[in-house]
């Protein structure tokens, strides 16, 4: 009889699949709710979903959230558990003549064995609109149960009448706590996992997986099984056989390689970052604003679109505090520009710790949001007589109106270049100034010249 343990002569990797083939994060799918790992917001004890469920009592539903959280597995579960046939697409390769067919045989199976099937569509989002509307019908008919699948928010990326139609219920990234249980009962079931083998593995090593899978299950076995494959038996210590594999951090380190990053291009995780990334400048967390800089870099983001939210920033969040901070973040766009990358990096991080450290006024950006609202309900003002061109003026003189309302103040005619005079009717203040940074100074300015303009309408007493 063949030792268990040895390393196979040709060199080839040791096989424990039970002769499928098939990998071990497929062949450890969960089959029933409570085998889920994390998502207990929907699934735990009494939560809504799970109640649908085991009443069986749900027509349609999509599920979205990063991949690797259950979506698939999670359909097919709920259709083990309602005892319905299960019927899988996926939005990036089926079209529309593959919909109908499974329709068909739905129809067919419900009308010849009263038998309900569960359609499910991986990458819903792929599909187009017309797609989609194939399945309305039959979704409304009862002719199959619908289940979506999505890494995108569904609201903006699946139609609108199919989204009206279903429930929606967003799946998370599953903790640490969540995977290590998973990483453990794959190295111990003797059916479908790692439980015939003889491994020995260190708790650090399992907790860097589960670490270092970034909430994604299927990363975490895939490391897991790339590990107990490729690491060659060695003297046991602690069992009474004679070699073990050791699955030590060293191993774990090597499998996983780096950081599986949670990012996709244009969807939740992109724009949530983003946000993260913004909101921690405003907040004046350097830290913060570096991580997810370093975050959005490493993941692939394209600089330019970073370099555009530090402009914006630079004039929404920081403004005239400092209002230097617009002229760093121009720089560091400029700098990338002509540098690019890996070096480009340095000018980013450089305008980011800027603008995170630098005295905040969101007062112009507020100013202006707030006269564009006087402008777009319709309170348009006219331009005053004495503010108009000089053909405009000369017109208004032959028309007979007042030459005293016609009258600019040249404002460098008089001392410290400043002259009482109307710019705008009705007195609208738009912009107030705050007290940080150099701002300060610019309110004390601003209201002793909005002292003049008060004192010169009163007229003399």
């Amino acid at each position: 009889m063949p030792d268990l343990f040895d390393v196979p002569a040709s060199g080839e990797p040791r096989r424990d699949d039970n002769g499928t083939g098939e990998p071990l994060a497929s062949r450890m799918r969960p089959r029933s709710l409570d085998e889920i790992a994390g998502q207990k917001h929907i699934l735990g004890e009494g939560k809504l979903l799970r109640r649908a469920i085991e009443a069986d009592r749900f027509a349609s539903l999509i599920f979205y959230g990063p991949p690797g959280t259950g979506k698939t597995t999670l359909a097919s579960v709920i259709a083990r558990t309602t005892g319905s046939r299960f019927e899988a697409l996926n939005g990036v390769e089926s079209n529309v003549a593959e919909i109908r067919a499974k329709i068909d045989q739905a129809r067919t199976w419900r009308d010849l064995r009263g038998e309900t099937t569960i359609l499910f569509i991986d990458e819903i989002h792929r599909f187009n609109k017309a797609q989609q509307d194939v399945l309305l019908p039959h979704i409304e008919r009862g002719t199959v149960r619908f289940i979506g699948a999505t890494t995108h928010n569904p609201y903006f990326y699946v139609n609108s009448p199919l989204v009206s139609r279903s429930q929606i219920f967003q799946l998370e990234s599953v903790s640490t706590e969540d995977l290590l249980p998973v990483l453990q009962r794959a190295l111990s079931d003797t059916e479908r996992g790692f439980g015939t083998l003889n491994i020995e593995a260190a708790p650090e090593a399992l907790q860097h997986l589960a670490v270092m899978s970034d909430g994604d299950v299927r990363k975490a076995l895939t490391s897991l099984e790339l590990a107990v494959l490729t690491t060659p038996p060695s003297p046991s210590t602690i069992s009474d056989l004679p070699s073990a594999i050791h699955l030590t951090l060293a191993v774990a380190e090597e499998s996983i390689q780096r950081k599986a990053i949670v990012y996709d291009a244009d969807g939740d995780a992109h724009y949530d970052t983003a946000s993260a990334f913004i909101k921690s400048i405003r907040g004046s967390d350097p830290d913060a604003a570096l991580y997810w800089l370093a975050k959005m870099l490493h993941a692939g983001e394209d600089p330019r679109f970073i370099a555009r939210r530090l402009v914006i920033s630079a004039s929404e969040d920081i403004g005239l505090a400092d209002s230097n901070a617009l002229r760093v973040a121009m720089a560091a766009q400029q700098a990338y520009e002509f540098v690019g990358m890996p070096e480009g990096r340095i000018p980013l991080a450089h305008a980011t710790v800027y603008l995170a450290t630098a005295p905040k006024s969101n007062t112009a950006y507020a100013a202006i949001n707030e006269a564009m609202a006087d402008v777009e309900k319709g309170r348009t003002l006219a331009v005053p007589e004495h503010l108009r061109t000089k053909t405009r003026k000369k017109l208004a003189a032959a028309s007979g109106t007042d030459e005293e309302k016609m009258r600019y103040l040249y404002s460098h005619d008089y001392e410290g270049g400043y002259v009482p005079q109307a710019y705008l009717p009705e007195g609208r203040i738009y912009y107030h100034p705050g007290e940080n940074g150099l701002e300060k100074r610019i309110k004390e300015r601003i209201d002793y010249f909005r002292s003049l303009h008060d004192s010169s309408n009163k007229g003399p007493e």
